[in-house]
């Protein structure tokens, strides 16, 4: 059993990405709405950055608030076992490949991280929205015991998958 399980009683989950400032950021503060008193959550990248202020925009809009979410090394999480671990980019697979850490179920989806490069702010906005609710659905299917009835639903776009089997 992973020490933090022996701590907490809970099951963990780490979600890797390569800064650590937008995706993974998303999914711990979406999981951790939704089943934060269930799982222990965690995120990091391989070399972390600032969390992104659009990632925290389109959060605080359905009611989740990551702003005290901070950008975390995976180094922090050295000799650590988790029950999950997910990488949500190619980078992080592909420059962790053989050395991921320890993870009873270890999991992969690659989500693009909106461009910063729109000059329009409104579409830059809405590209984050749309990762929001593409990594939304996804917890989805991955966690169906976690069902996004905690996740406040004032976006835009916000799409619920459906309730499938754990895909992990």
């Amino acid at each position: 059993m992973p020490e933090e399980e022996i701590r907490t009683g809970k099951e963990t989950v780490l979600f890797i990405c390569s800064f650590n400032s937008v995706r993974s950021q998303i999914a711990e503060g979406l999981l951790r709405a939704r089943c934060g008193d269930r799982y222990e959550i965690f995120s990091a990248g391989i070399a972390p950055a600032g969390l992104n202020p659009n990632a925290v925009t389109v959060m605080k809009e359905i009611g989740i608030d990551i702003s005290r979410q901070r950008g975390k090394s995976l180094n922090s999480f050295t000799g650590r076992t988790f029950t999950y671990v997910i990488t949500l980019c190619d980078h992080a697979r592909l420059a962790l490949a053989g050395s991921l850490p320890a993870g009873l179920y270890v999991n992969h989806r690659a989500f693009t991280s909106p461009s910063e490069l729109r000059r329009n702010k409104a579409d830059l906005l809405a590209d984050y929205r749309t990762l929001r609710d593409d990594i939304n659905a996804w917890l989805t299917e991955l966690f169906p015991d976690c069902p996004d009835n905690k996740v406040g639903n004032r976006g835009d776009n916000l799409q619920v998958g459906n309730n499938a089997g754990r895909k992990i």
